[in-house]
């Protein structure tokens, strides 16, 4: 098929709570060679709010209710609890379509080995959804490097985040490790993804995992070393307990340092109601956005962080579909974030923080 405003990929988003409704729906809704023709939800409030974002689209309960009703479907995005991805991605498959599965791909690599070779089978791509390696902050970090400014990079922090005394949502609160909960398979898996493909790949040699939350079964807090095939070191922080949160990056290099504070804006600009044809616009000026100061012999000088790019995932699933160049990112990827997570548990358990 040849994805065109013309003739959009028919697609049924499986999942609208916070990455359905913020991420998935504008992303798709901007790119004229998607048409959302399916919603599956079964929360009455969503699926009504749905209905509302999405008049045209049949809004039911099951994936399997959406194939019914729709059975020109070509593409699925599932974007629902981490345990259920796996499953829903290979009924998916099964039925034919091409699938997008939300971070992360899967909680469990043979699993994801499994779901590899199921697509393989079935002829159909899937593509993990890593859409924060279009963060602005990160997009920065490439440039830098890329450009020699910061000549040999030797070590790398990266860290996000936040202060959310309280687990939002249910399954998150109830989820074990093993299960798909904590901050690693939330938060790190962008973290650490975005170690690999800036700095090639790793391995995980220390980690500190901690549990502070009364109200969750799994850690909270994460510190990870990896070291690097080529030579760098990455220090990996994600955290839901900081009232002042570290700078987004520092890279050392030989010739100079690259700090970035702040957030990406895109994600609190779409959550607004901001279509992402207006984040760039939106973001200008916007307090705690994203800054860059490169540092080297004693001087300082901004350095320039953009908005980033989260429309860039779907025009390259768009060109992939046609055959036009690979997917965004690869099973392959996703698999090596999915792995180097499982040794972490294994080898550094969840210890209780301070009460």
């Amino acid at each position: 098929m040849s994805a065109s405003p013309d003739r959009p990929i028919s697609t049924v988003l499986v999942g609208f709570g916070h990455g359905g409704r913020v991420f998935h729906a504008p992303l798709l809704r901007h790119d004229p060679r998607f048409d959302v023709a399916a919603v599956v939800t079964r929360s009455e409030a969503r699926q009504d709010a749905a209905r509302t974002e999405h008049p045209d689209a049949v809004v039911v309960g099951t994936l399997g209710d959406a194939l019914r009703a729709v059975p020109a479907l070509e593409l699925a995005v599932i974007t629902t609890p981490n345990a259920t991805h796996g499953p829903l991605a290979t009924a998916a498959l099964a039925a034919g379509l091409h699938v997008v599965v939300d971070k992360p791909l899967v909680v469990d690599a043979e699993e994801g080995e499994r779901l590899r070779h199921a697509a393989l089978q079935a002829g159909r791509l899937l593509v993990p959804f890593h859409n924060r390696r279009w963060d602005g902050d990160v997009l920065a970090v490439r440039a830098a490097v890329d450009a020699g400014r910061l000549g040999s990079v030797r070590s790398v922090e990266s860290a996000i985040e936040s202060w959310k005394p309280t687990v939002g949502k249910a399954w998150k609160r109830e989820a074990a490790p093993a299960a798909g909960g904590g901050v690693l398979h939330d938060l790190g898996t962008h973290l650490i993804d975005q170690a690999l493909v800036l700095f090639g790949p790793g391995e995980a040699v220390f980690a500190q995992l901690h549990r502070n939350r009364e109200d969750t079964s799994a850690e909270d807090t994460a510190f990870v070393v990896i070291e690097h095939a080529s030579g760098v070191t990455s220090h990996v922080r994600a955290g839901t307990l900081e009232p002042l949160a570290r700078p987004r990056f520092r890279v050392t290099g030989s010739a100079g340092s690259l700090v970035i504070t702040g957030t990406d804006p895109q994600e609190a600009l779409l959550d607004r109601g901001v279509p992402p044809a207006g984040v760039a616009a939106a973001a200008a000026g916007l307090p705690g956005a994203s800054r860059g100061v490169l540092g080297a012999g004693g001087t300082a000088e901004p350095f320039p962080v953009g908005p980033g790019d989260y429309p860039a995932f779907y025009a390259g699933l768009a060109a992939a579909i046609d055959g036009e160049g690979p997917p965004p990112v690869s099973v392959e990827e996703a698999l090596a974030v999915v792995r180097l997570i499982e040794r972490v548990h294994a080898a550094f358990p969840v210890r209780r923080g301070p009460r």
